[in-house]
């Protein structure tokens, strides 16, 4: 919603600065930078600082961006603004990303693909929001301002424009200045909420959790994060070099009306969105990886259909759709799909979301220049059918290196040290450790116990006649225990045990 409410209310903020459109198209360039800083910081610090406590802050800094924004009247404060906003987007992108898996871990497929339907949802919602808010306002204003120059005597020609204008002005900002608001108050609630979350505190979770993950880390894992930055990258750079230039494709290339060429880019950004939310129910039965295999080769068929059979209507609306359906889940599955096999740490994830925002800025200027040198050459068409060749030739290869074995001295920890990081349980509360204990204890470790019970039973009985026929006194029991104490199988030998105590046992 921060993002796409910017495109309706761009001349809007033009005009608050005294600029024509063309003239502040830094405020994107700064939005940009600002958005590769926050990936960059947020990478960094996800690491090291509570996430809900970074989240909150990041939701919040947006706010103060988005209240500030309509009040700009230097084009200098409005880009620094924006740069403020992008750098709080790298923040929340590379941190939810993050946050997803380490609350669901294995489980995480559905709700990071509710994630980023959010982002398609966003996008729909702030136009419409902001449209509402503008309503048909310009025209008002503008008739508003006519009926003020023809109520003023002609004498006074510059007072009556100036009147005119602070009226245009002030109607322009009222009305603008309400999208901006309810935006900017929705992230306020939930920054307030995550705030709520880090007050609740589960640092002592997320410690363990780390201690966990050392030993999890493929052998090629930085091979992996590299390749999974350019196949991002070549995604990302793909889906908004379409989005963005088709409308022109289809007036100049397939020469289609105004309206036509409106309806086919809708036609694209609603399947996108349709099928991020499809996605979300898919991924509860089936694994990322055959989403991505089913995403690439979609896209690899409908983009070879739109590079050579986009002349015909009916195969650029059909290749159009698919493309976009195809486009959808890449990401997000990606995401998933990478952490089966090694630790997604805040820097990992923070490559991700740079990979994605080079491609976002790289691809389409490329394209963009490509099309002014080439006028009869469809340069977008080409461009979806290498990047498709491209994510084909990558996910085979990052596959066969998830799968590698890993090496056994430098990335598998020692048997106490595995069991310390399995069973560590340091930060809950009583309550917690006994339910942990009634749920991970396995049908061995009872069968365990009631093996040992039985023998105690036995061997005291025993000892007990033992000693009513000898007048010997003979005491077993000590040395029983010590055995027991030392069993392999009593003493941590099942995985799913934590080291508790004999008596601890004797009572369960």
């Amino acid at each position: 919603m921060s993002i796409a409410v910017l495109g309706p209310t761009f001349p809007n903020l033009a005009a608050n600065v005294h600029r024509n459109v063309s003239d502040i198209y830094y405020i994107f360039v700064g939005r940009s930078l600002g958005y590769l800083g926050g990936s960059v910081l947020g990478g960094v610090l996800f690491d090291c600082m509570n996430a809900h406590l970074l989240l909150a802050l990041s939701m919040f800094g947006t706010t103060v961006g988005l209240y500030g924004i309509p009040w700009c009247e230097k084009s200098l404060l409005l880009t620094a603004l924006m740069s403020v906003i992008g750098a709080s987007m790298g923040i929340l992108d590379t941190g939810g990303n993050v946050l997803a898996l380490n609350t669901w871990g294995e489980e995480a497929g559905p709700h990071m693909q509710a994630l980023h339907f959010s982002f398609a949802a966003g996008a729909f919602v702030a136009p419409i929001l902001a449209k509402m808010a503008l309503g048909g306002s310009e025209s008002k204003d503008l008739l508003a301002a006519e009926r003020t120059n023809q109520s003023v005597p002609r004498s006074v020609p510059a007072a009556s424009a100036a009147s005119a204008m602070s009226v245009l002005k002030q109607h322009l900002r009222a009305d603008f200045l309400w999208s901006y608001i309810v935006i900017g108050t929705y992230l306020l609630l939930v920054s307030f909420f995550f705030f709520v979350l880090y007050s609740r505190g589960r640092s002592a979770r997320d410690k363990s959790k780390a201690s966990l993950q050392k030993c999890m880390f493929a052998k090629y894992h930085y091979t992996l994060i590299f390749l999974l930055f350019i196949f991002f990258l070549c995604y990302v750079g793909a889906e908004v070099t379409y989005g963005s230039y088709i409308f022109t494709y289809a007036k100049v290339f397939a020469e289609m009306k105004e309206n036509e060429a409106a309806a086919l880019n809708s036609v694209f950004w609603g399947a996108f969105a349709a099928c991020r939310g499809v996605a979300i129910f898919c991924a509860t039965c089936l694994y990322p990886g055959t989403m991505i295999l089913l995403s690439i080769v979609g896209s690899a068929i409908s983009s070879s259909c739109l590079a050579f059979l986009a002349r015909y209507p009916a195969s650029l609306w059909a290749g159009t759709a698919v493309y976009g359906a195809s486009m959808a889940t890449i990401f997000p599955s990606g995401i998933s799909w990478i952490e089966q096999y090694t630790v997604v740490e805040g820097k990992s994830a923070s490559l991700f979301v740079i990979g994605a925002a080079l491609g976002e800025m790289c691809i389409p200027a490329v394209v963009g220049y490509l099309q002014g040198r080439f006028h009869r050459v469809p340069v977008v068409m080409y461009t979806a059918l290498v990047t498709s060749a491209m994510t084909i030739l990558l996910f085979p290869l990052m596959y066969k290196l998830a799968n590698c074995p890993r090496d056994g001295g430098l990335k598998e920890v020692s048997e106490s040290e595995d069991r310390k990081a399995l069973l560590s349980n340091s930060g809950l509360n009583e309550d917690e450790e006994d339910e942990e204990d009634a749920g991970e204890w396995n049908e061995a470790d009872f069968e365990v116990i009631e093996m040992n019970d039985t023998l105690r039973n036995s061997v005291v009985e025993t000892s007990r006649k033992i000693v009513g026929d000898s007048p010997v006194p003979v005491s077993l029991q000590p040395h029983l225990d010590n055995v027991l104490c030392e069993s392999p199988a009593v003493a941590g030998g099942s995985p799913g045990r934590k080291n508790v105590s004999v008596d601890r046992e004797k009572n369960d």
